[in-house]
């Protein structure tokens, strides 16, 4: 699953080469999985809003729209161009009309007004999803879940070959993800994360509701840079130890950034490039490999089903 790095990587792309762009129709698949919010919501917060910016938040892509000049929508989520891969759309539910959507988007544009109202569309990317900015005719992949045609006359494809990404509207824009952001945090507000809990550290820094985007390769190499071992129980570990914690993991995650994340498995950012920061692991993926510092051979443990890698005599 993309973790932080991978996903600001993504976003960054994103913000780059869509920004400014209004979405012109939006089309949706017929598969259920990836829509957290209804497809009539979806569709109707999005066509004819204008992308303001796109952002990370925890390891979810944000598009901050402008609501701009909405017309009534189609009943259905319109095709952007013909094509059989894309011939059928998601159904709007029929105790909601187009219309009713539209204006609950954006409620400011009620009766003619022009007054610009932010909505956001939420996308979070799973195990296998992604995000393309393609050319219309280019060749629509197999498990293309969603398409906005955007008034350059390119596409903005979501793809998601096992479905554990998911869509969704915040039409009010407040989407807010759980947990503090790691690279804003603080001594006052990253400490008081582990205090009295009796979990394993390495299980507490993947809790999305302390630490939003904290995932296991980012864990794995920040606790290694900190010397503690993933086992050990949070609320053990005093505050020198906790404070360079907090240290390591702001500075694997921004390294990890600058270099594009780790490409692992299929993770490509918003360009179809892979990721860099995997030839940096210094435990991840090593198992019975020569610690880069010791030459002791990286053990590998399983804490909460979730594989951990550590070596034995760097870290206590």
């Amino acid at each position: 699953m993309p973790e932080l790095p991978e996903v600001e990587t993504i976003a960054r792309g994103l913000a780059k080469r869509v920004t400014g762009e209004v979405v012109d129709s939006v089309w949706l698949g017929q598969k259920k999985e990836p829509l957290k919010s209804p497809a009539s919501a979806i569709a109707a917060t999005l066509e004819h809003s204008r992308i303001a910016g796109v952002r990370r938040m925890g390891k979810h892509i944000v598009f901050d729209l402008d609501c701009v000049g909405r017309t009534l929508l189609s009943a259905k989520g319109r095709r952007p161009n013909s094509g059989s891969k894309r011939s059928k759309a998601s159904l709007v539910q029929p105790s909601s009309t187009p219309q009713a959507e539209a204006d609950r988007a954006c409620p400011e544009l009620v009766e003619g007004s022009v007054r610009p109202t932010r909505a956001q569309w939420i996308v979070h990317l799973g195990m296998t999803g992604h995000l393309q900015v393609c050319e219309p005719q280019s060749e629509v992949a197999k498990h293309t879940h969603a398409i906005l045609r955007l008034s350059s006359g390119r596409e903005l494809r979501f793809v998601d070959p096992r479905r554990f990404g998911r869509l969704s509207v915040a039409q009010a824009g407040d989407f807010d993800a759980a947990g503090i952001e790691p690279l804003e945090a603080d001594v006052e507000t990253f400490l008081p994360l582990f205090r009295g809990r009796k979990t394993p550290i390495k299980s507490a820094l993947l809790n999305q509701k302390l630490l939003r985007g904290v995932g296991n390769i980012y864990a794995d190499e920040s606790l290694f840079r900190a010397g503690i071992r993933p086992r050990r129980r949070a609320s053990t570990i005093k505050r020198d130890q906790l404070t360079k914690l907090m240290t390591s993991v702001k500075e694997v995650l921004k390294e990890a950034i600058a270099l594009g994340g780790s490409s692992i498995s299929d993770y490509v950012d918003a360009d179809g490039e892979e990721g860099f920061f995997q030839l940096q692991h210094r435990v991840y993926g090593r198992e019975d490999e020569p610690c880069r510092v010791c030459k002791t051979p990286i053990k590998r443990i399983v804490i909460a089903g979730r594989s951990s890698h550590y070596c034995p005599k760097c870290q206590k």
